[in-house]
């Protein structure tokens, strides 16, 4: 064995992780290569966003190239979810969040093959949730089982995760929506107890629909309530 296969071959068996990452990049690299080069970008992708729809059982993924606007790679099927369309709010409450959101960990070793973790509670639920007990560990990940986290199959995550870690971004938006939020879809939730704060959703993805530029967000630090730059 070369010095450099003993090298990476001493770092894999030190690291189940790192294996783990090892082996989803020999079974998904083509499939990343071809996806990007579908949507007629350039590999790695300069920057990646992550749009999840609790209603459609959808997770979107979305690339783009330098200073361009975004364009759609893929899109996955939600196999596994609890709770109901609203936000998070205390820990036990089984709910998957809702709101703008960004990857904060990678976790290769993952109980549920390989997850992102998403920023929940984040500073707006740092405001509107329990105090006390508001809950975390919130993930994107594998394995098609879920209690309060989205989860998809094992070959859909190991293109997302991949496709995250080889981002040239330093920071990666997920942004969790109850629905698509169509005017036509608002409209019917006339009556929902959540309304008002779906309304403060609606324009991020308005914005994103007619500009396919990630919305810049921000959060009142007393209230918790989004705020969409115009």
């Amino acid at each position: 064995m070369n010095a450099l296969l003993l090298v990476i071959a001493t770092t894999l068996a030190a690291d189940p992780g790192a294996e783990r990452v090892s082996e989803a990049r020999h079974r998904r690299s083509k499939d990343l290569h071809a996806l990007v080069e579908k949507a007629a970008l350039h590999y790695p992708p300069d920057a990646l966003y992550v749009r999840v729809f609790k209603r459609e059982r959808q997770v979107e993924v979305w690339a783009r190239d330098p200073k361009q606007p975004m364009v759609l790679v893929t899109s996955f099927e939600i196999c596994a979810a609890s709770g109901d369309e609203g936000p998070k709010r205390r820990e036990g409450d089984l709910q998957v969040p809702e709101g703008f959101y960004e990857l904060v960990q990678f976790n290769a070793t993952s109980d549920y093959h390989l997850s992102l973790k998403v920023n929940y509670p984040n500073a707006s639920d740092k405001v509107r949730s329990d105090q006390k007990h508001p809950g975390n560990l919130i993930y994107l990940h594998g394995n098609c089982a879920s209690i309060g986290c989205i989860a998809i199959q094992d070959e859909p995550i190991e293109v997302v995760y991949l496709l995250a870690l080889d981002a040239k971004q330093r920071q990666l938006p997920i942004h969790i929506f109850p629905f698509k939020m169509t005017a036509e879809a608002m409209a019917a939730s006339a009556e929902a107890p959540n309304l008002a704060f779906w309304k403060e959703l609606q324009p991020g993805y308005e914005k994103f629909e007619k500009t396919r530029v990630v919305p810049r967000v921000t959060v009142n630090s007393k209230t918790g309530e989004y705020r969409v730059a115009p």
